[in-house]
């Protein structure tokens, strides 16, 4: 008895083995692509409706693969759930190839009743192609170029005309085949940075090489003179090849581009290809220098704004601040209240954001580090999600998470349960008006808010240990504002 019952348990041990082996090496795949499987996981379905109001924007929900209608239905309603917003690429190469991936997730969103979300960055590669025919001129009749860009070959901004029609025609084909399929547009964006007009690194000196450049521009050795025409070409060729197509074909669409936004002649942040050329324009905050920029955002026929909120490294030493999260969240700050105070009510404000420090080096200008440069340390997780409520609360419409394939889990996890928990508020955020756009110069105590009549939804962040409560006027009237850490409250003016 004893020698079967010990057979019949190495039976049945063997047996689970198999069975186990044979569940693992036949273990179900997702019925999703990584980077979708990653964002439900990373999720909860909201416990407030969004109502009519824009989804959140996450870079690993770009792209869902081949689906047929059913599954892409299925899908883009468990995104839905979620708050989250499907996109889908439009890329350069065979046009019915790319339709046969994009429709139907275009005719599930139509059918849910949400947005059609579209990311059009192939398209636009580039204006710049490399070749000589968009090259800068030396007096000797030599092409060259910019190099000062990393790899890219940036070229005459007057050499560009014959590229317009080529990007366009791309852009036009696929409005129009979702056009003629009566799906329309909704949010259609690009990430389009080191290409086309641009003033930065040594492009001022470039053009001053150039024979074209300074037929065009005979102040070509004023910068703001030079700045004001580049951009204004930089404008004029995002809006006759991408905004004027869609919207030709999609009146309604929320069109833009990555760091296009109205603003106030000045530009907190510098991204990883730029760098400060000594001379030219500049405000100084402690070590930061603030660029001068130019008007570009009217020009471009866009419809949405799209600043940047990032913790960039070399932001770190560029202030004093202690404790030194306030340096992240003051220019954090500085950048969304900027675009909040200037864009127009009837333009939705869709932010990048991202938590991780961006890694750029130590360079406060071009070649030269700041004397006693430290490396960033990272922005604390409550931080970066207090600074996320007061963009919320200074006019930002929604997010849009960009992050290395390595961040996105922790990225949404830090971005989306603010998004969700903010949609409690969706009368505020729908009809509210900014209350303050103002950043206190050293850390103290930060206030933001949304006013809907007399009822004024706030939230109060201290940097400095501060208990008591505050005054501020809004609307002509004082309102106190008592410390409540980690919470929004909603406080009533008096007569």
């Amino acid at each position: 008895m004893r020698m079967r019952g010990r057979g019949r348990v190495c039976f049945t041990l063997i047996a689970a083995g198999v069975l186990a082996a044979a569940s693992w090496a036949q273990a179900p795949k997702s019925e999703w692509p990584k980077n979708i499987q990653l964002v439900l996981d990373q999720t909860k379905p909201l416990k407030h409706s969004r109502g009519g109001r824009l989804p959140l924007y996450l870079w690993p929900a770009i792209g869902a693969g081949k689906l047929d209608d059913a599954q892409a239905l299925k899908l883009v309603r468990l995104l839905d759930e979620r708050g989250v917003g499907l996109i889908s690429n439009w890329n350069q190469g065979s046009l019915d190839a790319c339709l046969t991936e994009t429709l139907p997730v275009a005719r599930a969103q139509k059918k849910a009743g949400v947005p059609l979300n579209i990311h059009a960055s192939s398209l636009l590669s580039s204006f710049f192609d490399g070749s000589e025919a968009t090259a800068h001129i030396d007096d000797k009749g030599k092409p060259f170029f910019d190099k000062t860009f990393g790899n890219a070959k940036m070229g005459c901004p007057f050499r560009l005309e014959h590229r317009i029609p080529v990007i366009r025609d791309r852009v036009r084909k696929f409005a129009a085949a979702y056009a003629k399929a009566g799906l329309p547009v909704g949010f259609i964006f690009t990430d389009w940075e080191i290409d086309g007009p641009l003033e930065w690194n040594h492009a001022q000196a470039a053009s001053q090489r150039c024979v074209v450049c300074r037929k065009h521009l005979p102040q070509v050795d004023d910068f703001l003179a030079y700045q004001h025409e580049i951009r204004r070409l930089r404008s004029m060729v995002q809006r006759k090849a991408y905004a004027e197509p869609v919207l030709e074909h999609h009146p309604g669409a929320l069109v833009g581009n990555y760091a296009m936004y109205p603003h106030n002649g000045w530009r907190y942040w510098y991204d990883y290809f730029e760098k400060y050329i000594p001379g030219q324009p500049a405000l100084r905050d402690q070590r930061a220098l603030y660029r001068h920029w130019a008007n570009d955002f009217e020009d471009t026929g866009y419809t949405f704004a799209m600043p940047v909120v990032y913790p960039w490294s070399w932001t770190w030493n560029w202030y004093d601040f202690e404790p030194g999260d306030y340096r992240w969240f003051y220019n954090g700050l500085l950048v969304a209240s900027n675009a909040g105070r200037h864009t127009p009510a009837n333009v939705p404000i869709i932010a990048f954001v991202h938590w991780h420090t961006v890694d750029v080096g130590l360079s406060e200008r071009e070649g030269e580090a700041p004397a006693g440069a430290q490396p960033a340390r990272q922005m604390s997780e409550s931080t970066y999600q207090e600074l996320l409520w007061h963009m919320l609360l200074r006019g930002t419409d929604t997010f849009f998470l960009w992050c290395t394939e390595k961040e996105n889990a922790k990225e949404i996890q830090l971005l989306h349960p603010v998004w969700a928990a903010a949609q409690a508020y969706g009368e505020f955020l729908e009809k509210g008006v900014p209350i303050t756009f103002e950043v206190p110069s050293k850390p103290g105590t930060v206030v933001s808010g949304l006013r809907l009549g007399r009822r004024v939804l706030v939230r109060r962040t201290d940097f400095a240990g501060d208990k008591g409560p505050v005054t501020i006027e809004v609307a002509g009237r004082n309102l106190q504002v008592p410390a409540l850490p980690g919470q929004c409250q909603i406080l009533t003016l008096g007569e």
